[in-house]
């Protein structure tokens, strides 16, 4: 077969001559098609199809590209008329029957690598990556399943770019929010300009801008759930789909509504479930509805029996829904060789601005004070030290829920994770909210044989989340991480190569991925560039190198720079209210 001109059997032509067994049509209320017939027909849709079943002579299916198949095949053993109205209707419908299954034998045939037309994508795919765009321009409603790290969003976004599928909508958890703002921003271009992008807030829908790109968070899907339907996107994204694992909410009727409204769906999830019954189905419903028939048939055949949700075979499950292009994940190890030992990704992490504001005022006073007071050079030195520490544990603390969250992700998809941080009230917060993991930590505030236990532990397997003060993690080894977040920055590149090292150690066999949270206000952006990170990229500017007294210097610098930078904003900012 080579995908274009032989298709399967069951998507031939069905010959018009002998009995005709009963009436095909179109419901456009229910958007199904309904066959209405002699008892041998519509009794033997219900016996193979379950989900079709209705009332006596009449079973129901609905209109979508694998279904519509599985009647044309129904239709060659029993052939029926189609009404008037809905012959062209029916024939656009098998086509695209006939294109999905071509679609889906090219995809079955990877690695094909696909690159989105220049000018409109501005980044670097890696093969694996270009294999995972294939995939997701053969399947217009699939799942990119891979782990995380293999850059999921970027294979979204080229997609997008590479379909023109405007407008477009991303779903998204809250602390994800700026992040995929500032990538869209990064990547796509839309007619050789940056993509407008808008942001809705609020749950009560009102009228939105003119846009290419709409963000929305889950939480608020509820509120726009009458409103999304109607507003003409030609595409939705969900990020960490496993979001709507569970019917029955307004969340995730919104959703589905809006999903069967658009004409690509792209689920990103890098933990995809097989073996809860109701949660795999669940997700891919959203995708595409009863792609895996209804409930009662997907327990009965595929689960322990009726309305289990323990799946049987998860890996014969998972074949399945790969076969059907429904399905792609490429763990780590797979794509190893294309990946350096050490990746670098700066990623935008949301705050809390009001706890921002209310934090930050004491560190304004003492900024008026270096402004007015003209101290001498020690005290003033004094007075920056404790404005710039005032201002970076203002900057930690307001975004510390939002790490947490993003941690959480993490360590729910298997990673084992090293977190970073700088001040206590910040590692006190990660404490609380990620105590369901059980933490171990090491921040100077432990003895030394509460320092050893806590890397027994983690080493051991007894935990897979070790929390640690930037400054203390010298001398350890942690190379069971496969992961390093810094929750909060510290001014010194070496300082932070010094703790990415203790999980890339001598012998580590794994890519280690380091991300950089980085909040949108307060001290993060200027450390970030004193550190020469890039928003986005895989990068390894920082020297691996222990601190020693240039590196200081540098931090020093950089410190005092920022500070400056501050000053100056008072000063022009008191101007303006004195004016």
């Amino acid at each position: 077969m080579d995908g274009r001109d032989e298709l399967p059997g069951y998507l031939a032509d069905v010959p018009q001559t002998g009995h005709i067994y009963g009436r095909l049509s179109y419901n456009r209320r229910s958007k199904c098609w309904t066959i209405k017939g002699e008892p041998c027909v519509t009794e033997m849709a219900k016996r193979l199809f379950p989900g079709s079943a209705r009332r006596r002579g009449e079973a129901r299916f609905t209109a979508n590209r694998r279904i519509i198949g599985e009647v044309n095949w129904l239709m060659l053993r029993y052939p029926l008329e189609i009404a008037e109205r809905d012959r062209a209707l029916w024939a656009r419908s098998l086509e695209e029957a006939r294109e999905h299954a071509r679609r889906r034998e090219l995809a079955q045939r990877l690695p094909v690598r696909s690159t989105p037309p220049p000018g409109t994508f501005c980044g670097e795919l890696r093969e694996f990556q270009k294999e995972g765009l294939s995939f997701l321009l053969a399947n217009p409603r699939a799942l990119l399943a891979d782990e995380m790290g293999l850059g999921k969003t970027v294979q979204a976004l080229a997609c997008l770019a590479a379909t023109g599928d405007f407008p477009a909508l991303l779903v998204v958890p809250p602390h994800l929010v700026r992040n995929w703002e500032a990538e869209t921003a990064r990547f796509l271009r839309i007619d050789g300009r940056p993509p407008r992008i808008h942001v809705i807030r609020g749950l009560t829908p009102k009228p939105l801008p003119e846009a290419d790109v709409y963000i929305i968070h889950y939480l608020l899907l509820r509120g726009w759930k009458k409103t999304l339907p109607e507003l003409g996107f030609r595409a939705v994204v969900f990020d960490e789909m496993q979001e709507l694992r569970r019917a029955g909410t307004e969340k995730y009727s919104a959703a589905s509504l809006l999903a069967e409204r658009c004409e690509r769906v792209i689920g990103l999830s890098g933990t995809p479930i097989y073996n809860r019954g109701a949660e795999i189905w669940n997700v891919v419903n959203i995708l595409d509805f009863h792609c895996l028939g209804d409930w009662e048939s997907f327990t009965r055949e595929w689960c322990d029996g009726y309305g289990n949700h323990i799946v049987r075979d998860p890996a014969l499950l998972g074949d399945h829904l790969r076969r059907e292009g429904l399905i792609l994940r490429r763990t780590k190890e797979e794509v190893l060789a294309e990946l350096p030992p050490k990746r670098r990704l700066v990623q935008e992490i949301d705050t809390d601005d009001r706890v921002y504001r209310e934090l930050m005022r004491p560190v304004m006073e003492l900024l008026g004070s270096l402004s007015a007071l003209h101290p001498d050079a020690k005290e003033r030195a004094l007075l920056e030290e404790r404005i710039s520490a005032g201002e970076r544990q203002a900057t930690g603390i307001a975004k510390a829920p939002f790490v947490a969250a993003f941690v959480r992700a993490l360590l729910d998809s298997g990673e084992k994770v090293l977190l970073f941080a700088h001040h206590h009230a910040v590692m006190d917060i990660y404490k609380k909210e990620l105590s369901a993991y059980k933490p171990v930590f090491i921040t100077g505030r432990e003895t030394q044989e509460g320092k050893d236990r806590a890397v027994t532990r983690f080493m051991g397997g007894e935990t897979d989340l070790c929390v640690v003060s930037l400054r203390s993690a010298s001398g350890l080894n942690l190379q069971r991480a496969s992961c390093v977040v810094f929750g909060e920055l510290d001014w010194s590149p070496a300082v932070h190569s010094q703790a990415e090292d203790r999980a890339h150690r001598i012998g580590q066999k794994d890519s280690i991925l380091c991300y950089y949270l980085v909040a949108p206000q307060g001290s993060d952006r200027d450390m970030q560039d004193a550190l020469g990170l890039k928003v986005s990229q895989f990068v390894a500017l920082m020297g691996d190198r222990a601190p020693d007294m240039l590196d200081a210097q540098h931090a020093q610098t950089a410190a005092k720079a920022h500070i400056e930078a501050m000053l100056r904003q008072y000063s022009d900012a008191s101007e303006t209210r004195n004016t």
